[in-house]
């Protein structure tokens, strides 16, 4: 106990002064004096049993401090011992912390590549979804691959043409026709909506109902129909101003869509750039979409490639073609002075049918035929006329996508001609219908004052029965007439169109198809063969029924409807006939790389078709007992009376103002002055944009030229070296350094390495000389010489052959 204390005190004061010394204050501790004292006392001999009794003290103190020592290691080592353990512990901890949270990182990493790749498979399933939304996509894609951009590209209008008139039907139909029916009055309630009593024997007899007479004539489908109440409904609904407002909204909101699309049109041809380089490469290389997984798909691609090989192939055709200009120009003089007959005679066709039809009109008990003349003269003309412009056509030999505008055009003028004419001969029958309207309205009322002064005569006390509506004399309604006239056509329109695919599409194909086989000659290398796709005809079909359907939807607003079921079955029936009956062309053609030419014929219609809309509007007077503007002098008197009766004076002094020639005239020539000058910086645009282009093609090809140049410099050059004698090879090795530092620079150019080619092959065949052969690309005429009077070893002999072939070796004949 006494040497484990004393030891604790040694170790207690070692610490202390170990403190200490940290602590830069060493100081005497007297406990430790004490002991330094003890022990010098005890070294003291004095005696014999002293110095024995010392050295047992010594020993006991020796054995002592051995045993402090072994405790003081066994201490120290278990302190070792617990601080090692500690740092271990500890460093597990943080080796677990340092696992774990690498775990986490690893954890959050991967967590975040997950939702990555999700959102980027959410964000294509998604867009594979809006393409499947598009309607029609699948089928229109079959048709381009088997058919060609050009035929879809028929199919794209179609569906953006249904696109537009169904936001017309919407309008229409939402703003026109629902509020008339829920809150207008009902059927039968006043004259212009209840069938005449002289007509309601035969109302609903099929013949009527197919002319568009009887209950048709007098419902929501026309324009008599609707009233002519400023107000109407608890939510006093102001139908006349909304028909209005509808019917110019329908060409303005067709403008504004129209422009856009061609504007949107312009900036896609424009930013797909030139690729008139390397077009059958680009195609071999880059055409296959390796992400096709279905078969169908993969033919259609397929099929699609094939058809793309082709259209280039014409193009490159006709970019290569000669002929002979002079006759080639008179055989075009003479296709369009063929074709202007044809424009005038069917123009005079259809005015005197119409002239005929108003002499019909007046008849009684005409035949089917008679009622519908006009129709069937026009709907023939469509049909027959544009085979005729193409077989024409084929007199002037123009590129198909050219010839295609020119027939589109033609078309266009047949159409457009046709059209007004037949409108003129309308405006004809209009004028004779207003004139029989005068006369039927002052009949009218004095039959409604009669009416009710025979009752005042009489001292009768109660007052008379209302008149039957159907009683009550009527005009003719030239509105309603009008309207008709143009569902009559757009009816006709559709059944010839779908009897001419059926009789001249499918009946041809089944009679083709299953007669070639006991027929005399080849059906379908010969007459008839199959059917090809007319893409001028069912184009401009589509143009000259929507310009219809502009004009008349003003005065038939149930004809957008019967639009929009036109176009949605013609979609399904054409894409039918088209992949079951229709070849393609035999001269496939590229589209256009926008439908801007569909765009411009279809605005030109669309400027043509306001016209006698816009007539009507602000010059003839609406029919006095139908229609929403009935009663009033003009149909736009409907919104000057709105700014009267529903905004302050200050409004009405405004748009006074604003409707002033004075002012008009001036912005419509500011709006012309400033299309003209954007005109004209869009054209200084192009140009500079058509320099910029030459300049850059022109760098380039400087660019590579340089290259060429310097690359074939460089092997002439080096050819030369090879030919120089080993004599002045010799001469030059004496040269500094700098050409050998010069030579080093060139070994990796072309001409270098063939240089060291010939150098091999020389050093290879020691005996011959100098004889080296000329690579097949250099052509040296006479190489140089020199005077040898002595040789060595790496020079040719006197007297031996000219450097280059040695007589009796061949080109790249080894060596022997």
């Amino acid at each position: 106990m006494k040497v484990k204390a004393k030891y604790l005190k040694t170790y207690q004061n070692f610490h202390v002064k170990i403190g200490m010394e940290v602590d830069g204050q060493v100081q005497s501790d007297p406990e430790s004096e004490e002991d330094e004292e003890e022990e010098e006392t005890i070294q003291r001999p004095c005696s014999r049993e002293a110095i024995k009794s010392s050295g047992q003290e010594k020993n006991q103190q020796t054995k002592e401090v051995d045993e402090s020592e072994e405790e003081d290691e066994i201490f120290r080592r278990k302190r070792l011992t617990r601080k090692t353990n500690r740092r271990v512990k500890n460093s597990g901890r943080g080796k677990e912390k340092a696992d774990i949270h690498h775990e986490e990182q690893t954890l959050a990493y991967g967590k975040e590549v997950n939702s990555a790749q999700k959102w980027v498979k959410f964000k294509r399933d998604f867009d594979n979804f809006k393409t499947q939304c598009i309607p029609w996509e699948m089928k229109i894609k079959e048709v381009e691959s088997h058919f060609g951009s050009s035929v879809a590209s028929y199919f794209i209008f179609l569906r953006w043409m249904y696109g537009v008139n169904l936001v017309l039907f919407g309008l229409i139909f939402g703003l026109v026709i629902i509020p008339e029916v829920l809150m207008g009055m009902p059927y039968g309630s006043m004259p212009r909506k209840t069938v005449p009593r002289a007509e309601q024997a035969t109302a609903m007899d099929f013949s009527v109902l197919w002319d568009f007479e009887g209950y048709i004539k007098y419902s929501a489908l026309f324009y008599g129909y609707y009233n002519n109440q400023r107000t109407i409904g608890w939510l006093k609904y102001r139908l006349p101003m909304a028909y209005f407002m509808v019917g110019i909204s329908v060409f303005g909101y067709s403008l504004v869509v129209v422009i856009r699309t061609m504007a949107r049109n312009a900036n896609e041809s424009t930013g797909d750039g030139d690729d008139n380089d390397f077009i059958f490469s680009w195609k071999m290389f880059t055409s296959w979409d390796y992400l096709i997984g279905n078969p169908e798909t993969a033919d259609n691609k397929f099929a699609s490639i094939t058809t793309s090989f082709k259209e280039s192939i014409v193009d490159e055709q006709e970019s290569n073609k000669d002929e002979n200009i002079h006759l080639r120009r008179f055989l075009r003089v003479l296709a369009n002075v063929l074709i202007i007959c044809c424009l005038c005679g069917s123009g005079y066709l259809i005015y005197f049918v119409v002239k005929r039809s108003q002499t019909f009109s007046k008849m009684q008990n005409i035949g089917w035929y008679e009622r519908n003349e006009v129709e069937i003269v026009m709907s023939l003309l469509g049909m027959f006329c544009p085979p005729l412009f193409e077989t024409i056509a084929a007199l002037e030999n123009y590129h198909p996508r050219i010839g295609l505008k020119w027939q589109l055009g033609r078309i266009f003028a047949l159409f457009l001609g046709n059209l007004y004419t037949f409108l003129l001969a309308l405006m004809d029958d209009v004028n004779e219908k207003l004139t029989e309207e005068d006369v039927i309205k002052n009949i009218t009322h004095w039959t409604l004052l009669n009416y009710y002064n025979s009752s005042a005569v009489n001292n009768s006390t109660f007052s008379p029965p209302p008149i039957d509506p159907a009683d009550v004399p009527r005009g003719p309604c030239w509105e309603t007439t009008v309207g008709i006239e143009f569902v009559r056509l757009t009816v006709s329109d559709i059944l010839v169109t779908y009897i001419t695919i059926l009789v001249g599409d499918f009946l041809r194909a089944c009679f083709v198809r299953f007669m070639n086989y006991c027929w005399c000659w080849d059906l379908e290398a010969g007459f008839p063969s199959y059917a090809e796709f007319d893409i001028s005809g069912n184009v401009l079909g589509l143009i000259f029924n929507q310009g219809m359907i502009w004009m008349g939807s003003f005065y038939a607003p149930g004809l957008v409807g019967i639009n929009v079921l036109r176009l949605l079955t013609s979609m399904y029936f054409q894409c039918w006939a088209v992949m079951s009956s229709n070849v393609p062309h035999e001269r496939v053609f590229k589209a256009s790389k926008s439908n801007n030419f569909y765009m411009g014929l279809l605005l030109l219609i669309l400027f043509l078709s306001l016209l006698p809309v816009a007539y009507t509007i602000m010059s003839l007077p609406p029919s006095f007992d139908c229609g929403p503007f009935s009663g009033k002098k003009k149909m736009s008197d409907v919104i000057q009376e709105t700014i009267e009766l529903d905004f302050p004076a200050f409004v009405a002094k405004i748009f006074s103002y604003v409707a002033n020639p004075g002012l008009i005239i001036p912005a419509i020539l500011l709006m012309v002055l400033a299309i003209y000058y954007l005109n004209a910086v869009a054209e200084a645009y192009q140009h500079a944009n058509a320099e910029l282009k030459k300049k850059m093609q022109v760098q380039r090809e400087e660019e590579k030229n340089k290259r060429n140049n310097k690359a074939t410099t460089n092997l002439a050059t080096q050819d030369l070296e090879d030919f120089l004698t080993p004599s002045a090879k010799s001469g030059g090795q004496s040269q500094p350094t700098a050409d050998t530092k010069s030579d080093s620079t060139n070994k990796n150019s072309p001409g270098a390495k063939e240089g060291s080619m010939a150098k091999n092959s020389n050093a290879a065949c020691p005996g011959r000389g100098a004889t080296m052969v000329p690579p097949p690309h250099v052509t040296i005429t006479q190489p140089p010489r020199q005077s040898i009077k002595a040789s060595s070893p790496g020079q040719a002999r006197s007297g031996t052959s000219p450097q280059g072939l040695r007589p009796g070796t061949r080109k790249g004949q080894p060596c022997n």
